[in-house]
């Protein structure tokens, strides 16, 4: 399952899929099918910024297309991951799993999730210790520094 979260689109299914969608754009009649192409090229991108607009489509998707809930609810579930918005995504699996409880892809997505969160839970911990330890080593030496004048 990792893998769906590490995964990133090629440049040129990228490509493919944004020209499809800004034909349709330009005509004025984007179908499901394109916009929903795009938007999961999008949050499978390696920058943050295409994700977050992939995520964007795949909600006005979710809103106006309920057939494609399930999908729509899987891909924001990922891109949301990818960006770090982990309480999102949790979110929306969540919400996936109302529909389908035992679907196997999206407990999977949820277990990798959590060890995600944890795994930068735990990193942040001990940036924060680091920090803590850098400042009293500082301090002391401001201390040491300060008696040595008088």
């Amino acid at each position: 399952m990792e893998d769906v979260l590490d995964e990133v689109v090629s440049s040129e299914d990228l490509q493919k899929f944004e020209r499809v969608f800004h034909e349709q754009l330009h005509l004025g009649k984007v179908t499901h099918k394109a916009q929903f192409e795009y938007a999961w090229c999008l949050v499978r991108s390696k920058y943050p910024t295409d994700i977050r607009k992939g995520i964007l489509l795949l909600k006005e998707l979710f809103n106006s297309h309920p057939e494609g809930k399930r999908d729509y609810l899987f891909y924001l579930a990922i891109g949301n991951a990818r960006i770090k918005e982990y309480n999102k995504a949790l979110h929306y699996v969540k919400s996936f799993l109302e529909i389908e409880p035992a679907n196997q892809q999206v407990l999977a997505l949820e277990r990798q999730i959590n060890k995600r969160m944890e795994k930068e839970g735990l990193i942040g911990i001990a940036m924060a210790g680091t920090a803590v330890l850098a400042l009293g080593g500082l301090v002391g030496l401001g201390v040491a520094l300060a008696s040595k004048k008088k």
